[in-house]
């Protein structure tokens, strides 16, 4: 792994027009497994095939080049992953943010990334009450993610009780369960906040908060987000695949 003290640069060229991206040195797997793909040429021709306006414009599926508007695309790529390198909160998905696709938690719990897979962030403008209503749910899927570890550390205590029918001990154990779940999101309260930096990009420029901490951001937009834009805009179908072909005509790094 390369140690860099600048940021690699790298020019993505589309039939629509230019973007320049900058890689961020905290995430050295997904930077040097990106600026590898780009200096073997594996993103020529393929297609943005994945499009949904004020959320994200996705490409980097290894089948997509040349494929008819028929053909199902999004489950291509090199048969590896990258591991997960999250650097939250210093990266979250503010607009232009370039982010690594990846399969879903239930056969990827790790959140490991697609190895060619990638998406730029559009997202929406939210307002403070939108912000504060984000970190009410963040509180709760915590709370959630606390009672859900305890009850399985307790696990064996509870089938006992389950079995023996003894109501009044699970009962105990609920609450008590409970309890020490309300403890701990009082102290853990500060991670369902916000940063000052997340809260004006994400009321101001605008992004898509509620995949924070869930996909690698190893990236953003430096030039061309116009471009970005013009490309998130385009009609797509029933699929979010642009109806006329948004192609990765070459990259560089520069």
């Amino acid at each position: 792994m390369e140690q860099k003290t600048t940021e690699t640069q790298v020019r993505m060229q589309t039939n629509l027009g230019t973007i320049t991206l900058k890689l961020y040195n905290e995430t050295p797997l997904h930077r040097d497994n990106f600026i590898k793909l780009v200096k073997d040429g594996q993103y020529e021709g393929l297609l943005f095939h994945r499009v949904i306006n004020e959320f994200m414009i996705q490409g980097g599926d290894v089948t997509s080049k040349n494929a008819p508007l028929s053909k199902q695309l999004g489950a291509g790529d090199l048969g590896y992953t990258v591991p997960a390198e999250f650097v939250y909160p210093r990266y979250f998905h503010k607009r232009g943010a370039l982010c690594a696709a990846r399969t879903g938690d239930d056969s990827n719990p790790e959140k490991a990334s697609s190895a060619s897979q990638f998406y730029i962030v559009t997202g929406k403008v939210y307002s403070e009450g939108e912000i504060k209503q984000l970190e009410k749910q963040k509180e709760s899927r915590l709370k959630q993610a606390i009672f859900n570890r305890l009850q399985n550390e307790n696990k064996t205590t509870i089938m006992q009780y389950y079995k023996s029918g003894d109501k009044d001990s699970l009962a105990i154990m609920r609450d008590t369960l409970i309890g020490k779940t309300e403890i701990e999101t009082e102290k853990r309260k500060e991670e369902t906040k916000l940063t000052a930096q997340q809260r004006e990009a994400y009321t101001t420029v605008g992004g898509v908060p509620f995949l924070d901490n869930e996909y690698t951001v190893y990236g953003e937009v430096t030039e061309g987000i116009e471009i970005v834009d013009k490309i998130q805009k385009v009609k797509t179908n029933s699929s979010d695949r642009p109806l006329e072909n948004i192609v990765i005509e070459f990259m560089q790094i520069i």
